[in-house]
């Protein structure tokens, strides 16, 4: 079975997925967005790789440096052994920036021995469109393309270049170095410039770690977690990305294959109000900046998505000279979601504002702009709240009055009004509270199923779905009322599966769904939690944490049946979620709490 088992190394710019057997298989440059340089990922034959090759006598296990996002890979037959120790720099310069080039550096550790292994080198630029040829200058490896889009990249290394590019054995004898670059270096590479990169990079991801709020149960998880989520946040815009990769499929052989490197308001909103809560006010405040960037115009549209560079249009293509994911075609770029209207994001952002208000109070940056955006989240909420919508699950077809969607204009509703009381803003609040009680009204009657016993998917509808449980922890209803407690109840009974959930199990524009999201299951134990059920959840969550990969990290799905992971990796909704569930496995009491500072990597 393979699980995704690939750890993820980045800086904040991009990042790159490396297989348990140190094979550097899915890199784009120098964006996070940009198009691949590596992607055998997406295709096994013509994807392009990096990957170390040793013989059948090496066993190869691979870890997280602790506390930091740089991973190593160990190959060892018991008298010879090293390490791959692959990272993309990141750390602070004197000036306080951040050094995060479009870089990958692959520092070879010698341990013991004299081992020996081969390289296989195969970049293809441009999604492996057409032809990558390598040419071997004085200090690096040129890969080239003259397709109609001319791209470059560079490896640079102390190890022999023409044994490197043709394959040959390598016996090591001592440390050595690889530093891919989307950019020719100025200055000379060396192994001691690697090395100093390497040590400025753990001590930036152990800083980072210190500045995080522990807690006394599932701290390690929390805390690759955490990680994994500032890997996929934007440093240039404070965007914060769905995930790294684009078209890992749902399920094997089927189409629900999309590009998730963009920002999804609700996404993004839900990281950042987790991260938040975890110390790191740096994250939130340029994400509220990359807000206000996006919507300029009082009266503009919000999207329910963007590029991470605050791009409008996304217009979804299909690269159908690639296989796919274990041949699950189609391979996308780009994602026709962002074309659709869903009201629950709204509810989402505004929750995040809010909590910016109520927990930094004045020292919020740029609180004029974000109270413009409240104000104007009302205006059009009161306007679409009435409307049918795609829903959070992005339904192509068919628009409906979705309970979520319903519930989260209410948040954005309740949240504008508690954001002016902490202002003192409060002269529109009178006929706010008439429009969030209407909202409540509507959901409490039409969204509740008398013949099932719950809050149901759709007004009318007798379908249930995972993200009613979220109805407590939004405030809409107390964990104790009687419809709580039994749409959790019905909700599992329908959608539970071992301990893993649908999201629905209504056909939608695909069929029926086969594989269970992760964030749902996540949502699924808080609410079991929430109404007393404590050691089923907590049995329930170390259930679902044996299924992540050998590096404890998530995708976006969950096959119910062999338990592989799948979907787009590593998600930051999964991870997002572990981390919400966690924390109140502690009751939400840190054992140690960061000093908030705007200076916070």
């Amino acid at each position: 079975m393979n699980n995704l088992d690939y750890g993820i190394i980045g800086n904040c710019q991009s990042a790159a997925l490396i297989s348990k057997y140190g094979s550097l298989e899915w890199a784009c440059l120098p964006n996070f967005d940009s198009s691949s340089v590596f992607a055998k990922i997406l295709d096994e034959q013509i994807g392009g790789s990096f990957e170390i090759l040793v013989d059948e006598s090496y066993e190869i296990s691979q870890k997280y440096i602790s506390q930091t996002n740089i991973l190593v890979t160990e190959f060892s037959n018991g008298v010879d052994c090293f390490e791959i120790i692959d990272y993309m720099p990141r750390y602070k310069n004197d000036d306080g920036s951040h050094y995060a080039p479009a870089d990958i550096i692959r520092y070879v550790k010698y341990i013991s021995g004299k081992p020996t292994f081969r390289v296989k080198y195969d970049p293809k630029l441009e999604y492996a469109f057409g032809v990558t040829q390598n040419e071997i200058k004085e200090e690096y490896i040129k890969s080239i393309t003259n397709e109609e889009k001319y791209d470059t990249l560079y490896l640079y290394s102390d190890l022999d270049l023409p044994t490197i590019l043709a394959g040959e054995e390598i016996a090591l004898e001592a440390h050595a170095f690889f530093l891919i670059s989307y950019h020719e270096k100025i200055l000379k590479q060396s192994l001691e410039r690697c090395y100093l990169k390497l040590q400025r990079t753990r001590v930036y991801w152990l800083n980072w770690c210190q500045n995080t709020t522990s807690y006394d149960q599932y701290n390690d998880q929390i805390l690759r977690s955490a990680l994994v989520l500032k890997l996929l946040s934007y440093e240039k815009s404070g965007a914060v990305l769905a995930a790294a990769t684009t078209s890992l499929p749902e399920t094997i052989g089927e189409v629900r294959n999309w590009d998730y490197r963009f920002c999804w308001i609700r996404d993004a909103s839900m990281v950042i109000k987790v991260i938040s809560n975890l110390g790191h006010k740096r994250l939130a405040k340029r994400f509220l900046q990359f807000i206000i960037d996006i919507i300029p115009d009082k009266d503009e549209k919000i999207q329910i998505m963007y590029g991470i560079n605050g791009e409008k249009q996304l217009t979804e293509n299909t690269l159908s000279h690639l296989s796919g994911y274990k041949n699950s075609s189609p391979v996308r770029t780009g994602n026709a979601a962002y074309h659709q209207k869903q009201n629950d994001i709204y509810g989402i952002l505004m929750d995040v504002i809010y909590q910016q208000f109520d927990k930094f109070e004045c020292d919020v940056d740029n609180s004029e702009g974000l109270w413009t955006i409240c104000k104007s989240i009302v205006h059009i909420v009161n306007i679409n709240w009435e409307k049918p919508d795609k829903g959070i699950w992005e339904f192509r077809t068919e628009e409906r009055h979705f309970t979520f969607s319903k519930l989260l204009c209410w948040v954005a509703v309740d949240r504008a009004i508690k954001i002016g009381e902490l202002i003192q803003k409060t002269n529109k609040n009178e006929r706010w509270e008439l429009l969030r009680d209407r909202i409540y009204d509507d959901i409490y009657k039409n969204a509740w199923n008398e013949n099932i016993g719950a809050y149901v998917q759709s007004y009318g509808s007798s379908d249930l779905d995972a993200s009613t449980l979220l109805m407590e922890s939004y405030g809409f209803i107390d964990a104790k009322d009687p419809r709580f407690v039994s749409t959790v109840q019905a909700t599992e009974k329908e959608l539970c599966n071992d301990g893993l959930m649908y999201r629905y199990k209504n056909k939608d524009d695909f069929g029926l769904p086969s594989s269970s999201f992760t964030i749902c299951s996540f949502w699924f134990i808080n609410s079991l939690y929430k109404i007393g059920e404590h050691q089923k959840a907590k049995d329930y969550f170390d259930q679902l944490l044996s299924y992540s990969n050998h590096l404890g990290l998530f995708s976006e799905d969950i096959d119910f049946e062999s338990k592989r992971l799948l979907g787009n990796f590593p998600q930051a909704y999964s991870h997002l979620a572990l981390i919400e569930t966690a924390v109140n496995f502690s009751e939400g009491h840190a054992t140690e709490t960061p000093v908030m500072t705007t200076s916070s990597c």
